[in-house]
C-alpha cells in the first residue's frame, strides 16, 4: 500500500522555523523525484519545491526561495522541508507528493500522489 505521511507542522511565530518530514512506504522511494506542495485557506494547490531521486537536484518556488530547503534521506525513505523566516502568508496545509504523471506500481496518477498533509500556521 502506497503511503506518504507528513508530520512536523504546528503554530509558529513570524520569523520562526519548522522542519516538516514525510515518511514514504509501499513504493521504491529512491526512484522518484518528490515535491512539497501547499494549500492556503480558500486557495488552490501551490507547488513549493522539488528534489530529484538522488537528492542532488532541487528547485523552489520564488515565494520560498532562500528560506526553505528540501532534502531527502533515501535510506530512511523520508523527505524533509526545512522552513526558515516563516511569514503569515506561508500558512497552509503542506503535502508531500510525487510529481504529476507518475506510475506507482500499475496505478497512474495524473496529478501525482500526495499524503494527507500537515498544518502550518504562522501567526503572532
Amino acid at each position: 500500500q502506497v503511503q506518504l505521511v507528513e508530520s512536523g507542522g504546528g503554530l509558529v511565530q513570524p520569523g520562526g522555523s519548522l522542519r516538516l518530514s514525510c515518511a514514504a512506504s509501499g513504493f521504491p522511494f529512491n526512484n522518484y523525484a518528490m515535491n512539497w506542495v501547499r494549500q492556503a485557506p480558500g486557495k488552490g494547490l501551490e507547488w513549493v519545491s522539488v528534489i530529484n531521486s538522488g537528492g542532488d537536484g532541487t528547485s523552489y518556488a520564488d515565494s520560498v526561495k532562500g528560506r526553505f530547503t528540501i532534502s531527502r534521506d533515501n535510506a530512511k525513505n523520508t523527505l524533509y522541508l526545512r522552513m526558515n523566516s516563516l511569514r503569515p502568508e506561508d500558512t497552509a496545509v503542506y503535502y508531500c507528493a510525487t510529481s504529476p504523471h507518475t506510475y506507482l506500481g500499475d496505478t497512474y496518477y495524473a496529478t501525482g500522489f500526495r499524503g494527507q498533509g500537515t498544518q502550518v500556521t504562522v501567526s503572532s
